[in-house]
């Protein structure tokens, strides 16, 4: 039998290191397209992991895709939520769904219903044997998520339950970045004299708030400011475990209330919980810029047509989808990998909502 050949292999044949061929075939990092092509012919080549090279019809570019999928030719999408166009992974489903139909493989959508998360039952319309993986969107129930870890499928997660006290998930994990971009705005805050700097949302809700959290906190240290508990909201009405934007928007109001003088900006955890805190504010009778600043994350499509239109942080959901695509067709051929956890690209952008 031949020997295995190993991304070392590949970096000796093109002379090359080991790093650069790792990230063209991970697709991860910094890597000029002629390098990421020549690793990719290469890997061909030598038959790296039995990979082939086609053409992605929608881009007309060369792509690396792996060895023809067997009898379990269908990826499960689980979701608790409704991902309309509002959502960040509208955009971002249709790329993945695309690169993996150019693989051979069909999606199928299964929403999780609650007595189904209380029951840890699986959908109904889930059928395991024609299953090759699972990727998981806004599945925030702990109990849950490890639950689908069990079946014995490799699973990916977009977003994941808080991990910090919780048991690490048995899974490839997907973020965009959460906090680089919370730090180049509290600098250009600071920069801008907004030196009093609170936080809106529920930080434990799921990992991406926690570590957008836990960004805006690190922010405020390293730059030396303080952090006031009475800027910073972050959880929601008592006993309401998903509440309505009624709901959350009483809650903000008995929050916003307490507050004896607001501080010069609130970071939101995302554009929707902005949007709420910009609507209580405004029928409490503060001006968005003049009073205080708001700044979202998402880049959802409301933010811009809203009066201001919101100061926010754009996900990149092409690449998301794409990545996806790699990280769980990557574990169904290799399931001995290492779980791995990738973090996309975000912008910074700038509305109204700062002045801008």
């Amino acid at each position: 039998m031949a020997e295995r050949v190993t991304i070392q292999d590949i970096a000796d044949a093109l002379g090359v290191s080991r790093n650069t061929v790792s990230k063209a075939i991970n697709n991860t990092g910094i890597l000029a397209d002629a390098t990421r092509e020549k690793v990719l012919k290469k890997a061909m080549e030598m038959g790296y992991k039995q990979f082939s090279y086609v053409t992605v019809t929608d881009t007309g570019k060369p792509s690396l895709s792996l060895s023809t999928p067997n009898e379990r030719s269908e990826i499960a999408l689980f979701t608790t939520s409704f991902l309309g166009n509002s959502h960040f992974s509208s955009t971002m489903l249709d790329k993945f769904q695309r690169e993996l139909s150019q693989l051979g493989y069909s999606l199928t959508m299964h929403r999780i219903l609650q007595d189904e998360l209380h029951r840890l039952s699986l959908p109904i319309s889930f059928i395991k044997e024609r299953t090759a993986g699972i990727v998981c969107i806004e599945l925030f129930d702990p109990d849950y998520s490890q639950m689908v870890c069990n079946l014995g499928l490799p699973v990916l997660f977009i977003d994941t339950p808080t991990e910090s006290l919780n048991k690490p998930l048995a899974a490839d994990k997907l973020y965009m970045d959460n906090r680089s971009n919370i730090h180049l705005f509290v600098k250009e805050m600071v920069r801008r004299g907004k030196t009093k700097i609170g936080f809106i949302g529920e930080y434990m809700h799921c990992h991406s708030f926690f570590e957008r959290y836990m960004g805006y906190r690190d922010a405020m240290y390293m730059l030396g400011l303080p952090i006031y508990d009475e800027y910073c909201i972050l959880k929601n009405k008592e006993g309401v475990r998903n509440p309505s934007s009624r709901e959350y928007k009483e809650y903000l109001t008995e929050c916003l209330k307490k507050i004896k003088k607001l501080p010069d900006v609130f970071i939101c955890a995302n554009d929707f919980v902005a949007l709420d805190a910009m609507d209580v504010l405004k029928k409490l009778g503060y001006s968005i810029p003049n009073d205080v600043y708001l700044c979202g994350f998402d880049d959802s499509p409301e933010s811009k047509i809203v009066t201001p239109s919101l100061t926010t942080i754009h996900i990149h959901s092409q690449i998301m989808g794409f990545s996806a695509v790699h990280l769980l067709i990557s574990r169904i051929k290799e399931p001995s990998l290492n779980y791995r956890t990738m973090h996309t690209e975000t912008s910074l952008i700038y509305r109204a909502s700062t002045e801008d």
